[in-house]
């Protein structure tokens, strides 16, 4: 066993080939999250307890409607690719396929309703 090269002792131990570019998405998205939630809550956060009407008027403005809608794109993709790094460490079988899955599907959902909100809003 002395004799075993690094390389050796690594095998069966998993590969190596897409953790560094999830690492990577994830502080990007990380990243892009820093700006984008202080600008979410400076932009909707006046709009609490406001009539419709002046919700749907500040919403068609450009600005707060692509801010939230980039929110909701990037805050649930974020979700998505942290999650499912939980389901692949600590659920295993045929249960890790299928929540998977189900919480890609829920995640996918979810920003589309959020940006079909933010349309319906903003048009």
């Amino acid at each position: 066993m002395g004799y075993l090269t690094d390389r050796k002792r690594a095998v069966g131990w998993g590969s190596a080939k897409s953790g560094t570019e999830h690492a990577w998405a994830m502080k990007v998205s990380s990243a892009a999250l820093l700006i984008l939630i202080p600008l979410f809550l400076i932009t909707v956060a006046p709009m609490t307890g406001q009539p419709y009407d002046v919700v749907v008027a500040h919403f068609a403005k450009p600005f707060p409607a692509i801010v939230a809608a980039l929110t909701f794109v990037v805050g649930f993709m974020h979700f998505k690719d942290g999650v499912r790094v939980l389901i692949e460490d600590y659920v295993h079988g045929a249960a890790q396929q299928w929540l998977i899955i189900g919480m890609t599907c829920l995640c996918y959902a979810a920003a589309a309703v959020g940006i079909l909100a933010v349309a319906r809003l903003a048009i």
